[in-house]
């Protein structure tokens, strides 16, 4: 064990334990899932920031590399009320600085009540809250990283077999591994490309359906994926997850705003506008969609009334702001994927149930 500090743009200096010694600085977000704690530190979209688990005990199942969502943890940091000693080895393992013996409680609140805050943090046996200030004075120095998406996408393409008769090209902006093993499971076969990719690299592989991933920071930044959306629109049909709902939206005359502190956690209500049917969805976002341009919202966040789903049938675009594939969380919404692979003119979909 060994001392920690975490100096907060609000001008606070909390002092912690330390789990994983180091020094780093990022914006400061919270989840709210109380389990799935492997999915979310290995999921892309929490590049560069500062996670805290507002459930109270981290780690209560052990570590397990099959739950994984990526192939490695994305977040700068870790924080938790406390972190068994599995996860802070893995988080040593990853050389990702950790710190426990906090009141999240206190930290969630602030966050809450003043949005997402960039944050400095040091961990060491001989470490001071200068250290950690000055973290924060770097972090606070820095602009938003416009090209993330090179350090969260595949950097060359990868085609997966499922035998079936839809081809999905999956642009990677920092995709879920789950999104893939769901479209797998519907026997389509997936060509996951670069965040980067050109609409001759799409064009190549004539595939069935374009779909825009998830990933982390500021869709404004992925305009290669938005002018593939561009590109593509109303020949192919075009589906997207969280920030590819973003990225699908700038494209066809939509904006799109930065949320005060997100929607991140399992238990997010949300209305199909035309059933009333609700429910309830994971979800990692920090940016969400203003006006939805030439598309039609379909489905609403119960808390905030923020967009959850858009659609254009005529166009075959079908768009979810939160995660079907649901890893962590509930397996509501599955049959998103039913829907998507359907504007392909597939066979007979089957909806699969996760086991997970």
């Amino acid at each position: 064990m060994s001392d920690a500090y975490l100096a907060l743009e609000d001008g606070r200096v909390v002092e912690a334990r330390g789990r994983v010694p180091g020094y780093t600085r990022g914006e400061l977000v919270f989840t709210t899932a109380y389990t799935g704690y492997e999915e979310s530190l290995t999921d892309p979209s929490y590049e560069e920031q500062v996670l805290t688990f507002s459930y109270p005990l981290i780690g209560n199942y052990g570590v397990r590399d099959e739950r994984f969502e990526s192939d490695r943890v994305h977040p700068r940091a870790a924080i938790a009320r406390e972190f068994t000693d599995d996860v802070a080895t893995w988080l040593d393992d990853e050389s990702v600085p950790a710190i426990d013996h906090i009141d999240t409680r206190e930290l969630v609140t602030a966050i809450r009540e003043e949005g997402a805050m960039k944050c400095g943090i040091a961990v060491g046996d001989d470490v001071t809250p200068e250290d950690a200030k000055e973290q924060l004075a770097k972090c606070k120095g820095m602009s938003e990283h416009v090209d993330i998406g090179a350090q969260v996408s595949t950097a060359e393409p990868v085609t997966y077999r499922a035998g079936g008769d839809a081809h999905v090209a999956l642009i990677d902006c920092g995709a879920k591994g789950s999104i893939v093993d769901s479209l797998l499971e519907r026997d389509a076969d997936v060509t996951v490309l670069p965040y980067d990719a050109t609409p001759e690299d799409v064009a190549e592989l004539s595939p069935d359906l374009l779909f825009i991933s998830n990933g982390p920071g500021d869709p404004a930044n992925f305009t290669q994926a938005q002018s593939l959306v561009e590109e593509f629109v109303g020949e192919v049909p075009l589906a997207g997850i969280c920030l590819g709902q973003q990225v699908v939206a700038r494209a066809l005359g939509g904006t799109t705003e930065k949320m005060d502190f997100g929607h991140r956690g399992v238990n997010q209500p949300v209305r199909d506008v035309e059933s009333g049917k609700v429910v309830m969805t994971t979800q990692n976002h920090g940016y969400t969609v203003g006006e939805p341009g030439d598309l039609s919202v379909s489905q609403i966040n119960v808390n905030d009334g923020t967009a959850e789903g858009l659609e254009n049938e005529d166009l075959d675009v079908i768009t979810r702001q939160y995660h079907p594939e649901a890893h962590p969380g509930p397996n509501d919404s599955l049959d998103f994927f039913d829907d998507v692979l359907a504007m392909t003119g597939a066979t007979e979909q089957t909806t699969v149930v996760s086991s997970d």
